[in-house]
């Protein structure tokens, strides 16, 4: 097929290929399962007019069924305010594509550092980036400080609780850089305690990674693993969606050197997968550690305040290959989100956000039990707005989702056969919930 804007000719492609040692395009695409990849051309309709091409986006919206969401596992459904989509698209925020000339960037300079600043109060913790592309990223740059930070330490223990998806993106980080991960066994739906005693005993780790809420749901307890991490001279990283950190004792609190995870709780829609938002932060002493980047607020030879981006040096754009990180641009859209969500919503807010979730799971809970059908794997556990549930004898998960999604209800995450994680936020009303009671009452 020939595109009018693409000027490479076959011999400008052939020459190339030999370049790379490469035989085909598709050798450039070795590294992706086959059935990963497109095996046809993208089916695109011939051109439209204005109105033919917005009738035809409708057409394929309509087709999408507006279910009613009880999935988490790290992503949740939580309202948007009305108020954001009109500030996020005002032009004074989105000044220059990249800020690093202060001059022209105010805009982009000042949400960074008003979205740096409530995080940092969020978590607890002095310093914070802007930004990562997501949670699990955020948590991996974070192993990467550890070991950083270490100097001779490569090894690395990651809490068995940790969502599976953000422990295989460690992975994938880790693995080029030589970093040994070693996995906290779970009992009882939290970290292994005495397991990771012993495994400190090796005097060789340079950090260890908890998350709390855990992939459970669970609260997980982080006394005293600070104090165990720095007598042997590791750091402690823990790892919780954003939202949460409004109603739970923060990574500061906890003694913890870094606190990452995803900041997609705040307000941000699941929109099918993205774009959605790491959060960093760490203490001052790690602040040389931080990838991405650090805005400072100060004032111009007119008094007047303004933002300047700091400690340049770690920007991918100034040290290339000796970068702390090859971070250079990230989800800055998603960082004024986050900000403008934050500055609504406010402290209080965020508190009786995370009330009606914690309410509404524990109603759930209550109303499953008396089915029979389901009910809670760890009851002994303290957990938020997210629990693990596991079916009666000749029920099995993927029936129970099948069954609430014909009748428009996302049951949960499927852990296996006979266990389904389930999550209630503010956006579940008592009657969605008694809908999908009554749904399994009657499986």
């Amino acid at each position: 097929m020939n595109h009018r804007y693409f000027p490479h000719t076959e011999e400008d492609i052939q020459r190339m290929l030999e370049a790379c040692g490469a035989k085909s395009l598709d050798d450039l695409y070795s590294d992706v399962a086959p059935e990963l990849r497109l095996k046809h051309p993208y089916a695109l309709p011939a051109e439209m007019s204005e109105p033919e091409l917005r009738r035809h986006f409708e057409q394929m919206a309509s087709k999408n069924r507006k279910m009613v969401c009880f999935a988490g596992a790290g992503f949740y459904d939580h309202y948007m305010p009305a108020a954001i989509a009109p500030i996020l698209s005002r032009s004074e925020f989105l000044t220059a594509y990249t800020p690093y000339q202060p001059e022209i960037s105010q805009g982009t300079l000042q949400y960074i550092f008003e979205y740096q600043s409530m995080m940092s109060d969020l978590t607890g913790l002095e310093v914070c980036n802007a930004s990562m592309y997501d949670g699990s990223t955020a948590t991996a740059e974070a192993v990467i400080m550890a070991v950083t930070n270490a100097r001779k330490k490569k090894r690395v223990l990651v809490s068995g609780t940790l969502n599976p998806v953000v422990a295989r993106v460690i992975e994938t980080y880790a693995e080029p850089r030589g970093i040994v991960l070693e996995t906290v066994p779970v009992h009882d739906g939290v970290m292994d305690r005495e397991a990771v005693k012993e495994m400190f005993g090796a005097g060789d780790v340079a950090g260890l990674v908890v998350a709390t809420p855990n992939f459970y749901g669970i609260l997980e307890d982080l006394e005293g693993l600070a104090d165990l991490c720095h007598s042997n001279k590791a750091l402690l990283i823990v790892n919780a969606p954003a939202s949460a950190l409004g109603a739970i004792r923060n990574a500061g609190e906890w003694g913890a050197d870094i606190a990452c995870g995803d900041a997609q709780s705040l307000g941000m829609p699941l929109n099918y997968g993205g774009p959605y938002l790491g959060y960093l932060c760490c203490t001052k002493a790690l602040i040389r550690r931080l990838p991405g980047r650090i805005v400072g607020a100060t004032k111009d030879d007119k008094g007047q305040r303004v933002f300047v981006l700091t400690l340049q040096a770690r920007e991918q754009h100034i040290r290339r290959e000796k970068a702390t990180s090859n971070i250079c641009s990230n989800q800055g859209i998603m960082t004024l989100h986050a900000g403008i969500y934050l500055s609504l919503m406010g402290p209080e807010g965020l508190k009786e956000v995370n009330m009606a979730g914690a309410e509404g799971i524990r109603y759930l809970a209550a109303e499953m039990e008396k089915t029979g059908k389901m009910k809670l794997a760890y009851p002994g556990q303290p957990f938020l707005n997210e629990a693990l549930f596991t079916l009666a004898d000749g029920l099995n998960s993927d029936k129970v989702i099948e069954a609430c999604a014909a009748k428009g209800i996302l049951a949960g995450v499927k852990i296996d056969d006979s266990q389904i994680l389930v999550a209630v936020t503010e956006v579940q009303s008592k009657q969605d919930i008694d809908n999908y009671v009554s749904i399994v009452a009657n499986l």
